[in-house]
């Protein structure tokens, strides 16, 4: 969802799934045909899988951050709000 509440579209979770898989597939062949030994392969990958897989973590947690931040938001407002409309009818 974007930050209007609307669901993406299906065209673009399809782009971003399209494109992770290709640079995912690209970065794999660029090591498959690096120059170097076996151990030295294997450490790149795995670096690169540890910094997806984190990339994919701090992506969730921005997220979450903000969304729990809306919620609180719209808390305050709702009693601010609550506040305002008793203060106008004792006035």
């Amino acid at each position: 969802m974007n930050q209007n509440g609307q669901p993406h579209s299906g065209a673009w979770v399809s782009f971003t799934y399209a494109s992770f898989a290709a640079s995912a597939f690209l970065v794999a062949m660029g090591i498959f045909f690096l120059p170097i030994d076996l151990w030295m392969k294997g450490y790149l990958t795995m670096g690169i899988v540890m910094m997806i897989q984190t990339c994919v973590t701090l992506t969730k947690t921005v997220r979450d951050n903000h969304e729990s931040s809306r919620l609180v938001n719209r808390i305050e407002d709702a009693k601010a709000e609550r506040l305002l409309m008793e203060v106008s009818k004792a006035a």
